[in-house]
């Protein structure tokens, strides 16, 4: 299994539609960088987030979760609370290759301020927007810029394909659309 160049990754997006919309070079100037880069895509945040909340003094259960623990915002920035954390979705849909994982690395500019964005692999066969968690660290509130980058998205590509892909156990996150919540 190998690491994935720029020019495979623009023709995986190109000819496949394996990261729509794709942006062709890297976005710097003004923004937090986002597009493909040398070895990888660094994708964007999109404008919806559910930022936690504990007015209801829930308790986060992975296997029963409770949607009132979030308050929908949309907007080109989000202020996570200090201690706490959103979720939010990518700007780009992935369609994964069935020979194809990856590994997803929030960017430095984010993590430079306390700022960890968190998201499981991609794996093959898997398609979606991205659900994305990010947590502020920080005991002050912290500002998420909507349409920039959030973090980067490492390619490898399998020697022979895998013999279960995603797709094959339609897992439950396949196709999401939205910013999605736990699911059992």
């Amino acid at each position: 299994m190998g690491l994935k160049p720029d020019h495979w990754i623009r023709k995986m997006s190109l000819e496949h539609g394996m990261i729509e919309p794709f942006v062709e070079k890297q976005m710097r100037e003004g923004v937090i960088s986002y597009g493909v880069s040398s070895y990888g895509y660094d994708m964007r945040v999109a404008d919806e987030f559910k930022i936690f909340t504990n007015i209801n003094s829930a308790i986060v259960d992975p296997k029963n979760f409770t949607p009132s623990s979030f308050v929908d915002f949309k907007g080109d920035v989000c202020i996570i609370p200090p201690n706490s954390f959103a979720l939010a979705r990518s700007m780009e849909y992935f369609r994964i290759p069935r020979k194809a994982l990856t590994v997803c690395l929030g960017k430095s500019t984010y993590a430079r301020c306390g700022l960890i964005v968190n998201v499981t692999p991609f794996e093959p066969e898997w398609e979606g927007f991205v659900t994305l968690e990010i947590s502020n660290t920080t005991p002050l509130p912290a500002k998420v810029y909507a349409n920039e980058g959030i973090a980067q998205v490492l390619f490898f590509e399998a020697d022979e394909e895998c013999e279960v892909s995603y797709a094959d156990k339609k897992g439950k996150y396949q196709g999401q659309t939205g910013v999605t919540p736990p699911r059992l």
